[in-house]
C-alpha cells in the first residue's frame, strides 16, 4: 500500500479533530480522507479502532465512554437504555458489562463483535417514550430519561436483576428531580404499574 504524504496525514488529522476525534469510515470518506490513508493511519497508530468502521484519533482525548460512542455511531436508531442509561445519568452502582440499547421490534439487533452489545426490542410506544437527545464527544446520543429508565429496569427485571431496578428507583426519587407521577406515567406505558407501585409507595 502506497504511503500517504505527511501533508495528507496532517490534513486527515485536522479533519478528525474537527469531528471531535471520532469518525466512521463513511464519514471520513465524505470529508475527503481516502480509505487508503485511513487504513495507513490505523496501521501506524494515528487512529485506533473503537468498533468495526469507527475510528478515534489517538492524539485526541478518548470519549468518556468510547463503547457507547462506537455503538451509537454504528446503530443510529439505538436508544441507550437500562444499566447503560443509568450509568449515563450517574444513577446506581452498577458498571455496565455491555452497551444496552433499545430498538423497535421491527429492527433486527445488530451483530457487533466489539464492543459487546445487548439489544432490547421494544414496542413502538415504549421505544418512543422519554427519549432525550444528547451529545457525547460530538456523537449524537439518544438515551431514555431517568424516569423511563427506571420503569424499564422493572420491566426487564428478570434480565438485569430486581436489585438494580430497586436501587435505581430509590436513587431517582431521593437524589434527583424525578417525581413519582413521572415514574408512574412511564410505568403505564411499560405496563408495570402493579409491579412498581408498592416499591414507590414504600419510598413516599
Amino acid at each position: 500500500m502506497r504511503e500517504p504524504t505527511e501533508k495528507t496525514v496532517a490534513a486527515a488529522e485536522r479533519i478528525f479533530a474537527a469531528h471531535a476525534g471520532v469518525m466512521t469510515t463513511g464519514e471520513a470518506r465524505e470529508a475527503g480522507i481516502h480509505t487508503r490513508t485511513l487504513y495507513w493511519m490505523r496501521d501506524h497508530g494515528t487512529v485506533e479502532v473503537l468498533s468495526r468502521g469507527v475510528f478515534a484519533l489517538t492524539s485526541a482525548p478518548l470519549p468518556r465512554n468510547p463503547d457507547v460512542v462506537a455503538v451509537m455511531r454504528r446503530v443510529p436508531k439505538a436508544v441507550l437504555c437500562l444499566v447503560s442509561a443509568l450509568d449515563y445519568h450517574g444513577i446506581g452502582t452498577q458498571i455496565p458489562a455491555t452497551v444496552q440499547i433499545a430498538l423497535p421490534r421491527s429492527v433486527r439487533p445488530p451483530r457487533i463483535d466489539r464492543p459487546r452489545v445487548q439489544a432490547f426490542n421494544m414496542s413502538e410506544a415504549a421505544y418512543g417514550a422519554g427519549v432525550e437527545e444528547r451529545s457525547m464527544s460530538g456523537t449524537p446520543i439518544r438515551v431514555f430519561c431517568v424516569a423511563k429508565t427506571v420503569t424499564d429496569c422493572f420491566k426487564y427485571r428478570n434480565r438485569i436483576g430486581l436489585d438494580i431496578a430497586i436501587e435505581a428507583l430509590q436513587e431517582s426519587i431521593r437524589h434527583t428531580t424525578v417525581a413519582p407521577y413521572q415514574i408512574m406515567h412511564y410505568a403505564r406505558i411499560d405496563r408495570v404499574e402493579t409491579v412498581i407501585g408498592p416499591y414507590l409507595t414504600a419510598l413516599l
